[in-house]
């Protein structure tokens, strides 16, 4: 237990280490991820006077939370993709430790490295977007991102098949998954203005259901307890989505070690 611990944190730091040394590569990303915020806020203060406040908040909260839950979603997905652009995947993968110690390393990190990112995205919105949210349930709001982190976890762990099964395509087919959910979880718009035979979808996505109740903690006040109930729901859902996305990832790594597409170079 001691050894996978370790094994657990070494991976953590590994990838903290990454960022440093494609530092001029996080600064790129993280600069167009505030201005892309910024500039969907910006959309809010078109409108009349009496609307702007609660269209820059609701645009913002959608832009803000996909901005932590697409992060999530990719440094899982990509993981594989990143381990061959690094030349380490044969050692990553025979490293003498279990491979669900591997898998919570990487999704472990990405919980870590999306909240770093998306604080410094909240400065950028706070600085340049002078909203008063006096009534808002910021520890609601909190409690409902913690409660899907479990299911985009799961959702992250059935997207990393892709670059298993394909080693030339896998990592773009990742960003098909990501466009359906961010088409159908009502990240800017309400999912009531989807067509029916789309609506449909935005209920199998759970940022529909974090997005809906962390907009009404902070934009509504709701307490902890109104939104409790969503918080659970995500969390639920987590624990069949995770299980379920580490046994398609195995069966897809056993599927890529015969196959003979689990190496270095694709």
């Amino acid at each position: 237990m001691e050894r996978e611990a370790r094994a657990l944190g070494s991976i953590v730091r590994r990838n903290f280490h990454l960022i440093r040394r494609y530092l001029g590569w996080e600064v790129v990303f993280l600069f167009y991820n505030i201005v892309n915020t910024l500039t969907i806020g910006l959309i809010g203060l078109s409108l009349p006077p009496s609307q702007r406040a609660t269209t820059v908040v609701y645009l913002a909260i959608g832009a803000l939370l996909w901005n932590f839950l697409s992060i999530l979603f990719q440094e899982i997905a990509n993981a594989v993709s990143w381990e061959r652009w690094e030349g380490t995947i044969e050692y990553s993968f025979m490293a003498p430790i279990h491979r669900l110690t591997y898998l919570f390393g990487v999704c472990l990190y990405a919980v870590l490295y999306g909240l770093l990112r998306t604080m410094v995205v909240l400065l950028a919105i706070m600085f340049f977007f002078h909203v008063s949210i006096r009534h808002a349930d910021w520890m609601g709001a909190l409690l409902v991102l913690m409660g899907s982190v479990l299911p985009f976890i799961g959702l992250g762990l059935m997207g990393a098949v892709l670059p298993l099964i394909s080693t030339e395509r896998g990592a773009q087919a990742t960003q098909i998954i990501q466009g359906v959910l961010l088409l159908v979880s009502g990240v800017y718009y309400p999912v009531s203005v989807l067509p029916m035979w789309l609506r449909w979808f935005s209920y199998a996505s759970p940022a529909t259901y974090t997005l809906e109740a962390s907009r009404s903690a902070i934009l509504q006040g709701r307490s902890i307890g109104s939104v409790a109930g969503i918080s659970l729901e995500l969390l639920l859902s987590g624990f069949i989505l995770v299980p379920l996305g580490l046994w398609i990832f195995t069966s897809a790594e056993r599927w890529a070690m015969h196959r003979g597409t689990l190496k270095r170079n694709g």
